[in-house]
C-alpha cells in the first residue's frame, strides 16, 4: 500500500498545474485565418463580377457561375484553415515532459480551436451576406408558393392605373388591343371598370390555377365588345393571353426552383468545405508544431 501511495504522490507532483490549451497561438491563428478569408472573399467577388455582364450572351451561364463560386469557396476555406492551423502550431511554446502522442493531440486540438474561432469571426463579419445567400432559395420558393395569388393581387391593386412595371397589366392590355391599330378605338375601350374586372378575373383564376369556361366566355365577350374583334377571334385572344400568363408563371416557378437548388448546393458544399477545413487546420497545426519542436532541437544540438 505504501508503494501505491508513493506512486500516486509522485504522479501528482509531475502533473502540470498549467492548462494544456495555449490561447495565444490559437487567437493569432484565428485572426490570420479570418483576415485571409476576407481578402480571398473580396478577390472572389471581383472575379465573379468579371463573369457578369449586362450585354446579352456576354455573361457566364448560371451553372458556370455557381460551380465557380462553390470551387472558390472551397479554396478560401482550405487556404485560410491551413494558414491559421500552421501558425497556431508554430507559435505555441514547447511542451516539456509530454509524450509525443499527447503533443500531437494538443497540436491537433489547437488547430481545430483556431479554425472554430476563425469561423465564428468570419460568421460575425459576413453573417448577413451569407444568410442572404443561403436564404435566397427559401425566399424564392415561398414567394412562388404564395406566388400567383399574392403577386397577382398586387397587380390588381394597381390595375386602375396600370404602369410599365405591372406585368399583369401588360396581359390585360393585350386583351383590349383594338383589332385594327389604325382605326378609331371603339367607344368605352379604355373603360377602367372593364379593365379592373378583367384583372380580377385573371387574379382569381391565377390563384385557382385555371380559368373556368364561364370566365373565358365572359372575357371573350368583354374583349369583343371593346376591340372590334369577332367572338371567335376574341376567344382566341383570351386563350393566347391566358397561355402567356401560364408561361410566365411557369418560368417564375422554374427560376425559383433553380434558386432553391443553387442555395441548397451552396449550403451543402459550404458545410463540406468547412468540415474539410477543420481537418486541414488540425493537420497543419500538428505539422507546424512538429516543425517548431524539430527546429528547436536542431538549434539546441547545434
Amino acid at each position: 500500500m505504501n508503494s501505491a501511495v508513493t506512486d500516486v504522490e509522485v504522479s501528482a507532483q509531475r502533473e502540470s498545474s498549467s492548462s494544456a490549451v495555449n490561447w495565444g497561438p490559437i487567437i493569432a491563428g484565428a485572426f490570420a485565418a479570418s483576415t485571409l478569408t476576407v481578402v480571398l472573399m473580396l478577390i472572389g467577388s471581383g472575379l465573379g463580377l468579371t463573369m457578369v455582364s449586362p450585354w446579352t450572351g456576354a455573361s457566364a451561364s448560371a451553372t458556370t457561375f455557381a460551380v465557380s463560386a462553390a470551387v472558390w469557396l472551397v479554396i478560401v476555406q482550405w487556404l485560410s484553415a491551413g494558414l491559421g492551423g500552421y501558425l497556431t502550431g508554430r507559435l505555441r511554446t514547447k511542451w516539456v515532459g509530454i509524450h509525443d502522442d499527447e503533443v500531437y493531440f494538443r497540436d491537433t486540438a489547437h488547430g481545430f480551436l483556431a479554425w472554430a474561432l476563425a469561423t465564428l469571426l468570419v460568421a460575425g463579419v459576413l453573417g448577413s451576406a451569407l444568410s442572404a445567400t443561403v436564404g435566397a432559395g427559401v425566399q424564392a420558393a415561398s414567394n412562388v408558393a404564395a406566388g400567383a395569388a399574392a403577386g397577382a393581387s398586387s397587380a390588381a391593386t394597381n390595375a386602375a392605373g396600370a404602369t410599365d412595371n405591372n406585368s399583369l397589366g401588360y396581359f390585360v392590355d393585350m386583351l383590349f388591343r383594338p383589332a385594327d391599330t389604325g382605326a378609331v378605338a371603339p367607344a368605352g375601350q379604355n373603360d377602367a371598370g372593364a379593365t379592373a374586372q378583367a384583372t380580377r378575373i385573371l387574379v382569381v383564376s391565377a390563384a385557382k390555377g385555371e380559368v373556368s369556361a364561364d370566365d373565358k366566355a365572359y372575357l371573350a365577350k368583354l374583349v369583343a365588345s371593346r376591340t372590334g374583334l369577332s367572338q371567335a377571334d376574341a376567344a382566341k385572344r383570351v386563350d393566347t393571353v391566358i397561355a402567356g400568363i401560364d408561361d410566365a408563371k411557369n418560368k417564375a416557378k422554374a427560376a425559383a426552383d433553380t434558386a432553391r437548388k443553387a442555395s441548397a448546393t451552396f449550403a451543402l458544399v459550404g458545410a463540406l468545405s468547412m468540415i474539410v477545413g477543420a481537418f486541414i487546420a488540425s493537420v497543419a497545426a500538428a505539422l507546424g508544431g512538429k516543425q517548431r519542436d524539430e527546429d528547436e532541437a536542431l538549434f539546441v544540438r547545434g
